[in-house]
Formats: C-alpha cells, sequence, structure tokens
C-alpha cells in the first residue's frame, strides 16, 4: 500500500504495468506531433537561430524557475545577460545558471545520450555546487504543512531507478516519444533524485529528450509557461500517477501542453520574423548607406539588448563608428539607450513588446 509519509522504494519501474497508448492518448500524441513539425520547420526559416534560442530559452529559465519561487523580472533578466552575470541579483543569477545547464545539456548531446551523468551536471549547473545523488533520508514533499509524498531514499535505489528511467528513455520499440517524454518526466519527478533542483533539471530533460530524438533541432519549446498556468492541475495530476495509476489523464495533460506551447512558439517565431523583416526594410530607407547593413539588423534581434561591444565582437564596426551606428538607431526610433553602471545598452523596444508575453 502507498503510504505519502513513507519513502516510495518500491515506485514502479518503467514501462508502465498498464496499456498507455489509448486511442485518446494516440489521437493527442499525432495531433502534439503534427505542430511540433510545423514548430521545427518555421524555426529552421529564420536565417539567425541563435535570436529565436537566445529569445526563448531565456524566457524559459525565466519561467521555470518561477515556479521554483525564484522570481526576477523580464529586463534584469536580458540586462544582465546582456552584461555580465557577476553585476545582478541572486535570482537573477540562478535564472542565468538555467540558461547556462541548458546549454550544457544540449551540447552534450552530440557526444553522448541522455544519462544519469547528463542529470548530475544539469544540477550541479542550476545550484553552482556539487550536487549528487541524494544519499541522506528526510526529504519530504509537503502542501499546507502536510506531506504529501515522501521519494525514494538511499543512493543505491535511487541510481537503479535511474538506470531503469535512462533504460525506457532509449528502448527500441518502446511508446511513441512524446507519449514516452509525458512517462520519463513523471518519473523523473517521483524519483526526485537530487536535495535541490530536480523540477528544474526535470524541465531541461524535457527539452533535450525532443532534440535527442530529432523532434526539434534547436530549444526551442519549453512546457513552463503551461506548468505555471496550470500549476495546480500538474501537481493534481502527478499525485494521480503516484496513488492511482492514472496514467493516461497525465500523458494527455503533457500532450496537451506541448502542443499548445508549440503553437504559443509559433507565434513568436512569426511576431519576431515579420518585425524584422520590418525593421530591415524601414532602416535600409531611413539610415544612410554607410550605416545600415542586413548583419547589424539581425545583430538586434540575437537579444532585446544590444551594446558597442556587440558589434565590435561581429565586425561590423570598431568601437566609435559602433556607437555613432547605434545612436542612429536611436534616433529613427529602433533603438532606446539606457545607463546601466558604466555602459549604454540599447533596447530594441518592439521586439522586448513581443518576447515579454
Amino acid at each position: 500500500m502507498y503510504n505519502p509519509e513513507n519513502p516510495y522504494n518500491k515506485l514502479p519501474l518503467l514501462p508502465p504495468g498498464l496499456e498507455v497508448e489509448t486511442k485518446r492518448v494516440l489521437k493527442e500524441a499525432i495531433n502534439a506531433t503534427r505542430v511540433l513539425a510545423e514548430l521545427k520547420g518555421r524555426a529552421n526559416e529564420i536565417p539567425n537561430q541563435s535570436m529565436l534560442v537566445n529569445a526563448i530559452t531565456l524566457q524559459e529559465a525565466k519561467d521555470s524557475s518561477e515556479i521554483e519561487n525564484i522570481v526576477t523580472t523580464q529586463d534584469n533578466l536580458y540586462k544582465a545577460f546582456s552584461g555580465q552575470i557577476n553585476t545582478s541579483d541572486a535570482q537573477t543569477k540562478e535564472v542565468l545558471r538555467y540558461r547556462q545547464a541548458l546549454w550544457e545539456g544540449y551540447n552534450s548531446l552530440s557526444t553522448r545520450p541522455l544519462s544519469t551523468n547528463t542529470f548530475v551536471t544539469i544540477a550541479k549547473t542550476i545550484k553552482e555546487n556539487d550536487v549528487g545523488i541524494r544519499n541522506t533520508s528526510g526529504t519530504t514533499i509537503q502542501s499546507n504543512g502536510r506531506i504529501i509524498y515522501t521519494p525514494p531514499v538511499g543512493e543505491s535505489t535511487i541510481r537503479d531507478l535511474l538506470k531503469n528511467l535512462e533504460d525506457f528513455m532509449h528502448m527500441e520499440n518502446g511508446p511513441d516519444d512524446l507519449i514516452r517524454l509525458a512517462i520519463m518526466h513523471y518519473q523523473f519527478e517521483a524519483i526526485h533524485p537530487f536535495p535541490d533542483g530536480n523540477g528544474r533539471t526535470g524541465r531541461i530533460l524535457n527539452i533535450l529528450f525532443l532534440v535527442e530524438k530529432g523532434l526539434l533541432d534547436t530549444p526551442i519549446l519549453y512546457l513552463s509557461k503551461y506548468i505555471i498556468e496550470h500549476k495546480n492541475e500538474y501537481y493534481k495530476k502527478l499525485r494521480a500517477v503516484t496513488e492511482k495509476q492514472q496514467w493516461e489523464d497525465w500523458i494527455l495533460f503533457i500532450l496537451k501542453g506541448v502542443k499548445e506551447t508549440a503553437y504559443y512558439t509559433l507565434q513568436k517565431i512569426n511576431g519576431i520574423n515579420s518585425l524584422m523583416q520590418e525593421t530591415i526594410l524601414y532602416c535600409k530607407d531611413k539610415l544612410v548607406p554607410r550605416v545600415y547593413s542586413r548583419e547589424l539588423i539581425e545583430l538586434l534581434f540575437e537579444q532585446p539588448y544590444c551594446k558597442v561591444r556587440f558589434l565590435v565582437e561581429r565586425g561590423i564596426a570598431k568601437r566609435q563608428t559602433a556607437a555613432e551606428y547605434l545612436y542612429e538607431l536611436e534616433k529613427i526610433g529602433v533603438l532606446k539607450s539606457q545607463k546601466v553602471g558604466v555602459e549604454n545598452l540599447f533596447l530594441n523596444v518592439r521586439l522586448f513588446e513581443i518576447l515579454k508575453y
């Protein structure tokens, strides 16, 4: 009998011992896969992929951290990203570490499949310490002062469960990949392998799994916004799997999240792409030929804030000339300068408006 106050060392191994590919689930998986394929194709149409990836990953880092009550403003986050991480407050630093962890995980896919080592590396980067697999008891999940879940204890037990999770992620002839995503996300959260950072690590694993399976080329779809908007339902359905093995409702919830988030990201892509083309035409008309270049305008869309150093590093202009270019862009209303510390940052105002919602 499951008891939330006792360590769940008998957490069932994967795959689940009942049918998960029901008619309802398969129908929703097909719909979600179709939208995901459209997102993958549209993302590849953007000439500078870093533009989209920077924008989306920073938003994801903010939303995913907010679920753990680590809150920073969009403006602070972009300013810190444009400058130096050590100039920002502690919570903004932690959000930026989430982005760093995501990129480390993404880059690791080129040399090794997702594994326990990947999980540990991500958690260490997020927390900026030598966090490892839990080896002490006493970890509980509580709500309103009441214990609602006690994860497995004992490092060997946890490692065995993680090995089973790895095998399930990479098994041949397993469930549809999006159905597998929902199952593995539950299992990772139920194992709760680290003293802290489990939720954020698990959400990074979601996107890395989609990339590893070829459903996306770059990390541009995140469920954190969807989870925030349906937070109570998310935790309720997690518990229902633990207590009643209600897999179908949980899988349908995650598949719906994938589909809605893919639509949301498509809207972002369309908005960014349209604004960039509009800005290219506007600047081509308003700026003198010496200042205008397509490379300069595309640089303004890699993140909302730009500064002189970015132009210099890209080889667009030397320092004094680069500053003149940015002030020319401010004169025609494309940018707005702000003094931050000892340097000027130039905000792409309309891009920021697209990104902040």
